[in-house]
């Protein structure tokens, strides 16, 4: 039987990167800069490109498997499918975030632990991995890391990875077709004659067409 702890594929193991992510300043290094975030906007172009090239469909190049299921459950809890859009895995969001991650190899480690993190988590509480509890258990643990308010103890590195997670989750989906329609956006439109400003805009506003 493989160890859980030797599943990570790329020369750390995941009690390795586990003990590594638990230490402050790399739990603080998974935060993403607003610039980050920006810029990841065009990354995402690049990480859905690829995607589309593959015969076989995508195939990870960070991510183990177990750790690009866990990506894609946690992705979907995120951003669920509704009645005006798809998922995040819908939009790409998967392949984007293993794009970031060969992108930007400085945030391997803490992306790699903060998995592992959720992993023995859900083994405490559940004894099995995220990706084999049910989808109440994996609401459940979300409830509790999911929120910076309040943070139960021995939960609050959890915390920062799941926040972090959550802004990349979002980067990735809101930069897509997809989600710029989800936000129903309406820039980027051609107007054939500009007639200014609408009065109750203005009023709104506490302004006049003449200020």
């Amino acid at each position: 039987m493989t160890s859980r702890n030797a599943d990570c594929g790329s020369g750390i193991s995941r009690r390795e990167a586990l003990r590594i992510v638990t230490s402050a300043p790399v739990a603080a290094a998974i935060v993403w800069t607003p610039a980050e975030a920006e810029r990841a906007g065009g990354q995402a172009q690049r990480a859905r490109s690829q995607a589309a090239s593959q015969p076989k469909g995508y195939q990870p190049q960070f991510f183990t498997a177990h750790e690009y299921a866990t990506v894609i459950l946690l992705v979907d809890l995120i951003i669920p499918r509704d009645e005006r859009s798809g998922s995040a895995t819908d939009a790409g969001v998967p392949e984007f975030m293993d794009f970031m991650m060969i992108d930007q190899p400085r945030r391997q480690t803490a992306m790699r632990g903060g998995l592992a993190l959720v992993d023995r988590l859900c083994e405490k509480r559940f004894d099995k991995r995220f990706a084999a509890c049910s989808d109440a258990e994996r609401r459940q643990l979300l409830d509790d890391i999911a929120y910076t308010d309040a943070v139960k103890p021995g939960l609050e590195h959890a915390v920062v990875f799941f926040n972090s997670f959550r802004d990349l989750t979002a980067s990735g989906f809101w930069t897509t077709k997809m989600g710029i329609a989800d936000l129903r956006y309406q820039g980027n439109r051609f107007v054939s004659e500009w007639t200014g400003c609408p009065d109750e805009a203005l009023r709104k506003l506490g302004v006049s067409a003449q200020s």
